[in-house]
Parts: C-alpha cells; structure tokens; sequence
C-alpha cells in the first residue's frame, strides 16, 4: 500500500511552532515514539489523554497508508518525583511506602495502565519498550558523550547545556531565568544542566542499581528515551509525542542527549533534535483539583467506570476537543460524551442489526463491514462522503469536525446501506469509538454505588409488564418510582427497557 497525498498529512511541530506538512524520513513509513508511564502509581484520565491522542495520530497515519512503527516506553526507573530532576526515584518511593518490590510495584502498574489502553480501545504500539531492559545501552550512551558534554560530580554524571545549540528551544526557555525549577545541585555549571547517571548515595543500597563507570547507580529519566527512540526507530525517526508538560523540561534535555550523540549542530533544522516533528496533547483540566498524584485522590478510568460510565465516553470527550485545547472534565461533561456515544450506537442498533435480521442475513458488523481500503477511495460513489472527513482529519487531526461527519453517515438516509457501513468502519476505525462492535447492553454499566442486580431489574419489570397489562397503573407506577429511586430509569416502548440514571454529584 503507498500512502495517500491527495490530501496531505499537516500537523503542528511544537519546535517550530508551525503548522508542517507530513513528510516521512523512510518513504511509506512512519516512525513515532511517545513517552508512556512511570509504572509507581495508577494513571489518572489526565494522563490517559495523552494516549487517546498518540493512538489517534497512529490510526491517522496508517488510514494514510503509512507502515506505522510506534513506540511506547514503560519508566520502571530513574523518574523523580518532582519532574524538574530532583527528589526521590517515584518507583523507589512507593515501594518503600508499600513495603514492597520495586519489580512487583513496576508489573502491578503497568499492568494496570495497560487495562486503561484495552478499556479506551487504543492500539498495541509496534512495541513496549521497558526501560530497565536498556540500562546497558544507557550507560553505552552516556560513555560515548562523556567526554565532550557531560562532567562528574558527587552526586553523578551531569550534562553541561552549554555544550548544545539552541538548547530549550523547544520549551521556549532561552535564560537560566526559564529553567529555574531544575534542581539546584551543588557544583553544577549552569542551572539547566541535569543529570544522565545518578549515583547510589554512599552507604546506601536501592532496589535498582547498576555497575557504571561512574559508580553504582541509576540513569536518568531524560537518558531513557534518547537511548530507547534511537534504538528501535533510529535517529532522526518522524514524530516523537506526549503531554504538554514534557515540553518544559523533560523534552528539551531528550533533544539535548540526541544532539550530542549524533553530533548535530543548530535546531534551526529541526531533524537535528532527534525528531523531525514533536507533537504534544494539551492538559485535560479539573476544577475539583483531582488530578494530581500528589493529592492521594485522583480520577482513574476505574472512578469513572465505577460511576457507571463506559470507558469510551472518556474517549469521545477527548476527540470532541482539539488534541492542543485544554480540555475541561467535569461529570455533566462526560455524561453528555456518553449520550452522544448512545445515540450514534442506537442508529447502528437500529439500522444495522434489525434491518438485517429483517432480510435473514446473520451479520457480524466488525467482520463483515470492513474499512473501504486508500486505493479504493477514490471511487466516484464515494469520493465526497470520505473527502470532508480527510481533509479534517489531515488538518492536524481535528476530531471535533471528523465527530458530526461520522453522525451525517449514520443519519444520511440517501446512502445505500452496505455502503453506509463500510464508511461508518472506516471513519470510526480513525476515531476508535468501536461503533460496529458494541451493543447498547455495552454502554450500560452498573455503577459501583448500584444496589440492584440486572436480573433483579429485569423481573421487577415483568411484573410491571403485568401490572400495566391488568390496568393495574397504580402498581405499575409504585414499580417505576421504586426503581428510579434506586437509579434505574424505565424507558417504556424501548426494546432496551431501562437505563441507569447516572449520579452526577
């Protein structure tokens, strides 16, 4: 399959600060790396953004018909916890703090994180890059630089800044005044200098530690993925991504390691910082103030499936808003994420399933109705249906404008039925919203604080069924009050029969 140019791939390159044509450094490929998780806590919906949007981009590009090669890295060390480099290692903090493994507290998150990526139905990357299983590589690394760009003090192997050009600009951080949250560190050259090899502390043991020639110790955060991206995707890859708050400090020392090891000069050519496009979600906002770790109280995916919401109403809600807008959660948000998920599966319910069991056909929606393949869509039957959704989709992935077009489909009642579907698997195999796969049963989550059973719901019905039967209205109203007062709203003439009302307190 060759990729698609009729309508180009434009995204915005946060190093420039453009808008950029998409071109590929491997013809017909497309290499992307995203920073994933530090495996010491579970993540919060904040940070699952930032992996609806990567998982979206990577959809785009192979819907363009680019080979995609996408990275994610698993941080089971190095990463302190105050992201400007300085604290504690998360991951030996929260073992101490659970008087367990640091090796166990690593595969219990990140098998955790990997429950959210199956829930929001984001795609296995190519692979998952662990960062203990590159400490080696690292350390090779941080050797071959050493020498001119790195100098040794107590505490560990330091990068000097100065020895790079146009160091920050990413992060627009031009002065030392633009970096004065990185950790002051007695010796230290310069305030932004940071350290690639931490040393274990004299008379102290961690959990994790190498042998270095600097001493027993760990890498850095930043070290972690130079080495890991220029491994697997080698140097210069296409699109390196994650959340905003990487741009600040975390990125800038990662394009820093990656001009040093390659010996490059001047950002002003942007291939130079290891990437030739770096791509970041904006910050999903909560007025509740919940969205911090530091807090101990924070919203996982887990909180709002325990509060009756699909996993893929989070979903929707981030495709509704533009990847670089901030985002704003709140219950009455999501709620409305959620309805319009239900409407668009209710036509698919409607309109797919009986129409064809009507005519006798057995269908399987995600088998049968497949999406139209690039060369195939040019075809002048429909060539305008998919037209508005590229160019969208092409303009720095706007979701918002993609949302009404895949809903003009389903309600366009002038598309001939088979077609219809290939185009809703289409568009939707782009957005992820799984809309040929789910039921309307699907959507209906039980939420944590439900005290009925579905069995339990579904015989207080009958017997209501039989009261309005009887004429018995003033039975078949006490059955309705009761259930709604355990938040189970009945929805009469609708072959689902109820709903739960959702708690939005």
């Amino acid at each position: 399959m060759t990729a698609d140019t009729s309508s180009p791939l434009r995204l915005f390159n946060s190093l420039t600060r453009q808008i950029e044509e998409f071109v590929p450094v491997h013809a017909g490929e497309a290499r992307v790396y995203t920073c994933g998780p530090t495996v010491y806590n579970y993540p919060h919906i904040g940070n699952m953004r930032a992996y609806v949007f990567a998982d979206t981009l990577g959809r785009v590009l192979s819907f363009k018909g680019y080979q995609l090669r996408h990275i994610i890295n698993i941080t089971d060390v190095g990463h302190l916890t105050d992201d400007a480099d300085a604290g504690e290692d998360k991951m030996e903090k929260m073992a101490a703090a659970k008087a367990q493994s640091i090796w166990d507290i690593a595969q219990h998150y990140t098998e955790a994180y990997w429950a959210d990526v199956k829930a929001l139905n984001i795609r296995q990357p190519a692979h998952w890059s662990i960062a203990t299983n590159y400490v080696p590589q690292m350390i090779d690394f941080a050797k071959s630089i050493a020498e001119k760009h790195c100098y040794e003090l107590e505490s560990g192997l330091y990068f000097d800044t100065s020895t790079v050009a146009d160091y920050g600009r990413l992060a627009r951080a031009a002065t030392e005044e633009g970096e004065g949250r990185i950790e002051a560190v007695e010796g230290k050259r310069h305030a932004a200098d940071f350290a690639i090899w931490r040393k274990t502390p004299p008379g102290e043991k961690r959990q994790m530690e190498w042998d270095s020639p600097w001493g027993k110790g760990a890498p850095g955060w930043h070290l972690e993925c130079s080495v890991m991206s220029r491994e697997l995707l080698g140097l210069p890859f296409d699109i390196h991504t994650g959340g905003i708050d990487h741009r600040e400090i975390h990125h800038p020392n990662e394009i820093a390691q990656n001009q040093a090891i390659t010996g490059c000069g001047s950002l002003d050519c942007a291939e130079h910082s290891g990437a030739r496009i770096w791509m970041h979600n904006n910050f999903l906002i909560d007025r509740t103030g919940k969205m911090s770790k530091s807090s101990g109280e924070f919203l996982r995916l887990q909180t709002i499936i325990d509060r009756g919401f699909h996993p893929l109403a989070y979903r929707m809600l981030c495709l509704q808003a533009h990847y670089r807008s901030e985002l704003e959660f709140s219950w009455d948000n999501l709620a409305a994420a959620l309805t319009r998920l239900k409407r668009m599966q209710k036509v698919v319910a409607v309109r797919l399933w009986q129409e064809y069991e009507e005519i006798g056909e057995a269908v399987d929606p995600p088998k049968q109705f497949l999406p139209i393949p690039l060369e195939q869509r040019k075809d002048a039957d429909i060539t305008g249906v998919l037209r508005d959704f590229e160019e969208a989709i092409s303009d720095d992935l706007n979701t918002a404008k993609c949302l009404p077009l895949i809903e003009e489909v389903l309600s366009d009642k002038g598309i001939e039925n088979s077609l219809r579907w290939h185009l809703v698997a289409t568009i939707d195999e782009v957005l992820g919203l799984n809309l040929l796969g789910l039921q309307r049963t699907d959507l209906r989550i039980r939420p944590k604080s439900a005290t009925l059973t579905e069995s339990e719901i579904e015989a207080e019905l009958d017997r209501r069924a039989q009261a309005r039967a009887a004429k018995d209205f003033a039975t078949s109203d006490a059955i309705r009050d009761a259930l709604g007062a355990q938040g189970v709203e009945v929805m009469d003439g609708d072959p689902l029969r109820w709903e739960w009302k959702l708690d939005l307190g």
